[in-house]
């Protein structure tokens, strides 16, 4: 196909109708990229013989390295269909969990989303997160089962087998997109019945129950994948072939003689051909008969496959003439006949066309945007819809439009940005020289040489005797004139050289971003808002109609920019713009100062912050960072910075010790990061720290049994006194501990005396707290605004309804007697306000006179109520919380027990195990320390010959059940342990690890007995 050009694609920019906004997600390995490839290829852009091997959108060298996709790329392509031109904004995501960060940034800009499944390893765990996160972002998806050829090569299965095998595989697909929707139909269920019954009167009279769920009433056919419903293509990328049903219904429909809307419906399900009757009849199965799709497309792939595979050049005759097809000889002589098939199958079922065709049908384009997922993007954190300012409700009309007009608002999502080298950049790239340049270029060459041959005959000249030269004087001076000249453009080339390389050398940040509403003109100033902008609050100071050319006052979290530059995004290259109307994916150069990792733009500052990105991957793996040579700190500074924002996922701080530490998704995530950081952002020698591995402290509820599993009799608790004194001993003066563990302690000043008791609290109310972290935060910022008699939050009723809701949940599970009244008496929520923990209050009658002596004490109080938290804890029996991935692992049954003897030398706890249906791969789910996973994928290839890969993402915090303090205080567990109980103690080993790093004191005898062991036989 011919190479599209920039002004056609700038054409099709202005038909929004005419759009698609899609991306291509998957688990890892499943085709993503190859599949990209092809819709590539069918612009011309690269070469179909190099779709698959050449991988055009993993720009990266450690892309081409690994073979996966490590950053989410966009690329606009051209296609027609029926008469009507679209244009395609493809954008291509990794599929390895630790980038999962990069799927949310694409997911965000699009409007449909294309899913591919591996048909040999079918459901993957990266596939449920895709299909989850396409979910929560309400955009709509296409299925794309891909490597069908491993099941005719590898696999060797017969044309029926595969086709109960691919209904399996679409029966998974749909039982998680089911479990989604139901969730999401109990939800609103909930929703409207707590409504319902806010606003019912509690009249006496009949109730009436309904015990349905809502599920029976809700239309839910429209989200499931089915061939019949042309959502489901049937591929192999790497030999450029796929096909919808649609394609053999044209084709059969003319050879049969039946309706292509009727073979529409039965090409795939338990239908068959009736050859007598020409008819098409119900029951394959329980009339053994070949289905539908078995003998009318699966046999004639799999007879091609056959035939090409065995050589046997009279078939391959056959249906190349059958076909209509032209097959040049070097693909037909080739050594390797997997090149032959790919010429005979791309020509026959070119998968560009069953793909993009797929897509223009059934995906949706900007303007069919829906009402619901407008809402959800304006809504950030507890707010509601209703809740938002008028002037801003008024622009979700603007969103529904996407209307290109001059006075529709402009807005702008930046889903993430992206370092590009500035050789990369249009305007710095070499152009071909004009004619008139050319010339010019010729004449100053012509001067220079004359000039130098004028500058050679002058040398002659002042060469010659003296009495032949009677102004000798004056022609060496003008000679040194020459020389300095001469110098001085020498030094002027270079210095520019060096300017020039200085320029080049420097990354340039552009945004990937997309317009919602509006046209983005290049020159025009705009509001960036920052995710904690309030447009109520700035409102009240700006008017609605402002503009950011106007000289407006400061308001928070919000700052003008100019757009200097729009750019078109083709993979590796870059199109300069002037203008991107609505409804378009584009880059946007020169927000770099403005933009740190996403934002909001947008000429109207009623404009809300959009909702953030859902991360599925967390940041836990951190290193610190330094440089080899001390004066390189700048540099590392500097280059940090830049990581930080080209990274949508990585997390930068400066520890208290000083360190700078990185902080990202996984092994995989922190090895780009640390290369990028050297050869790209730093550009200097770093060293890395080994992996800081997080841990969290708690206390528990004192053991009911020792360590040798005995009940705590009256030996153990005599020996248990002991110890306590003992601890006691170690508690300065001035602090009282009692028995039950209530600390007692004055401030300095001797002005006011504080108790505190540390309690662990429920696991129902710990799990209670992390999932309503944001309704907390909603609850803080409340309280600060009414404790500053600020009336700008007007307190929702939705928001009401569910802090109350909350409350609720919370006395419910805070039960019993040393719980009683305690929601009552909560002070505050921690760390930081909305985490885990709570701090309760026991004052009777508490106010505010109570605390007037203590105005002039605030600090001294502060540092005694953090010695006095300190000492609670440590007055009841402490453990260790350690982080924990949750690891998915695919192995064939030969390996197993070699990834068992993996698992359970690192700690790993194994959950389930199942056999995947069909195959002899075997699922295990698993969890693992972080702690102990650093170098645990590569352990596992190595051990199974990389027959399996794991996949680590982080779930929870877990009690390591190990006492770090632990000694033996009764006879068993002396006899047990041996005097010392040196054996490993889990907890401890952290716990030693952790000290040493910080440089504390590790209670531990390296060496006890330094003499050399020695031996009757060699007496040395």
């Amino acid at each position: 196909m011919v190479l599209t050009s920039v002004g056609k694609m700038m054409g099709l920019q202005q038909k929004a109708a005419g759009i698609r906004n899609i991306c291509v997600l998957a688990h890892v390995d499943h085709g993503k990229t190859t599949l990209a490839d092809c819709l590539i290829s069918s612009n011309g852009i690269i070469s179909s013989r190099l779709a698959g091997k050449l991988r055009y959108l993993d720009s990266r060298e450690d892309e081409q390295v690994r073979g996966i996709t490590m950053k989410s790329s966009a690329i606009s392509l051209h296609f027609e269909k029926g008469g009507q031109e679209y244009l395609i904004n493809l954008i291509d995501s990794p599929g390895h969990v630790d980038f999962s960060s990069e799927v949310s940034t694409a997911v965000r800009l699009c409007d449909g989303c294309i899913i591919v499944v591996d048909a040999v390893e079918g459901v993957c765990p990266q596939t449920q997160a895709v299909l989850r996160q396409a979910w929560l972002e309400n955009i709509r998806p296409v299925l794309v089962i891909n490597k069908i050829d491993r099941l005719i090569v590898e696999l060797k299965l017969t044309p029926q087998e595969a086709y109960m095998h691919l209904k399996n595989i679409l029966e998974q697909i749909n039982a998680v997109t089911g479990s989604l929707f139901t969730s999401k139909v109990l939800e609103e269920r909930a929703e409207k019945e707590a409504e319902s019954e806010s606003s019912s009167d509690t009249a006496a009279g009949d109730q009436i129950y309904d015990w349905s769920a809502g599920l029976e009433d809700t239309d839910d056919s429209h989200l499931y994948f089915s061939p019949d419903h042309g959502n489901v293509v049937f591929a192999s990328a790497i030999d450029g072939w796929g096909f919808g049903i649609e394609h053999f219904a044209k084709l059969y429909s003319q050879k049969i003689g039946i309706k292509p809307a009727v073979l529409l419906k039965t090409l795939w399900g338990d239908y068959y051909l009736n050859t007598k009757a020409k008819k098409i009849m119900k029951g394959d199965q329980s009339k053994g008969k070949k289905p539908l799709f078995v003998q009318l497309v699966l046999d004639n792939i799999w007879s091609l496959y056959e035939a090409v595979m065995k050589r046997d050049k009279e078939k391959i005759e056959k249906i190349v003439t059958s076909l209509g097809l032209k097959i040049g000889p070097r693909e037909s002589r080739h050594a390797d006949p997997k090149v032959h098939l790919n010429a005979i199958c791309s020509q026959w079922l070119p998968i560009s066309d069953a793909v993009l065709s797929m897509v223009c049908s059934k995906l949706p384009s900007p303007l069919d945007i829906t009402a619901e997922r407008v809402e959800k993007l304006m809504c950030v954190g507890a707010k509601t819809f209703d809740s938002l300012p008028p002037e801003t409700q008024e622009l979700k009309s603007a969103f529904l439009r996407c209307s290109s007009e001059e006075t529709a608002p402009v807005i702008v999502f930046v889903s993430k940005m992206f370092a590009v080298d500035a050789k990369a950049l249009p305007h710095n790239k070499p152009r071909p020289l004009t004619q008139e340049e050319i010339a010019q270029r010729r004449e100053l060459a012509k001067q220079r040489h004359a000039g130098k041959m004028a500058a050679n005959q002058g040398k002659e000249v002042s060469e010659k005797p003296p009495s032949e030269n009677s102004s000798e004087g004056t022609g060496s001076t003008g000679d040194k004139k020459g020389e300095e000249q001469q110098l001085t453009d020498q030094m002027d080339v270079v210095t520019s050289k060096a300017a020039k390389q200085e320029a080049d050398n420097k990354e340039s940040f552009i945004a990937f971003a997309r317009v919602f509403s509006g046209v983005v003109r290049r020159g025009q100033k705009i509001f960036v808002l920052g995710p904690k902008y309030d447009p109520a609050e700035s409102l009240h100071k700006l008017s609605p109609q402002c503009s950011a050319t106007d000289d407006l006052p400061s308001v928070p979290h919000m700052s003008c920019c100019t757009l200097e530059n729009l750019y078109l995004l083709m993979g590796r290259e870059l199109e300069e713009l002037e203008e991107v109307p609505a409804g378009n994916v584009l880059g946007i150069g020169g927000l770099q100062d403005f933009v740190l990792k996403s934002a909001t733009l947008s000429t109207s500052p009623a404009c809300p912050p959009f909702t953030p990105l859902n991360f599925e991957a967390t940041p836990i793996v951190r290193v610190a960072v330094e440089p080899k040579h001390p004066s390189d700190m700048p540099q590392l500074v500097r280059g940090m910075k830049l990581l930080n924002q080209a990274d949508p996922c990585v997390q930068v701080l400066i520890q208290e010790t000083g360190e700078h530490v990185l902080v990202t998704a996984g092994e995989v995530h922190l090895q780009r990061c640390l290369d990028d950081l050297k050869e790209r952002f730093a550009k200097i020698e770093i060293s890395v720290s080994a992996p800081i591995i997080p841990f969290r402290e708690t206390i528990t509820r004192p053991p009911k049994v020792d360590m040798v599993n005995e009940e705590i009799g009256k030996q153990q608790k005599v020996a248990v006194i002991h110890q306590t004194k003992e601890d006691q001993n170690k508690i300065p003066e001035g602090i009282q501990v009692d028995s039950d563990g209530l600390v007692t302690i004055s401030t300095p000043n001797k002005q006011a005396t504080l108790s505190v008791r540390a309690l662990p609290l429920p696991e129902e109310v710990t799990r209670l707290l992390e999932e309503n972290s944001d309704l907390i935060r909603t609850m803080e910022q409340l309280s600060t605004s009414l404790n500053e008699d600020k009336n700008a939050h007007e307190i929702n009723q939705k928001t009401m309804d569910k802090i109350k809701e909350f409350k609720q949940k919370l006395e419910q599970n805070l039960q019993g007697r040393k719980w009683r009244n305690a929601v009552d008496h909560i002070w505050s929520f921690g760390p930081r306000k909305c985490g885990p923990n709570i701090l309760l209050h026991k004052f009777e009658g508490y106010k505010n006179s109570v605390w007037q002596c203590l105005e002039n004490t605030e600090k001294e109080l502060i540092a005694t109520m953090k010695e006095a938290c300190r000492y609670a804890l440590q007055a009841k029996p402490q453990r260790l919380m350690a982080a924990m991935y949750t690891c998915e692992i695919m192995a064939t049954a030969e390996v197993l027990g070699r990834v068992y003897a993996v698992l359970s030398k690192r700690e790993g706890r194994v959950l389930q195990e199942e056999m995947k249906e069909g195959t002899d791969v075997f699922i295990i789910k698993a969890v693992l320390p972080v702690a102990e996973s650093f170098g645990f994928a590569d352990e596992i290839r190595k051990r199974t010959s990389g027959l399996a890969s794991p996949q680590l993402v982080f779930s929870h915090w877990e009690i390591i059940s190990s006492d770090p303090f632990w000694v033996p205080t009764t006879e068993e567990e002396y006899l047990h342990f041996g005097e010392k109980a040196d054996s490993e103690n889990q907890a401890r080993k952290y716990m030693n690890a952790v000290r040493k790093r910080k440089g504390l004191y590790v209670e531990e005898k390296i060496v006890e007995h330094a003499e050399k062991q020695r031996t009757l036989s060699r007496n040395k």
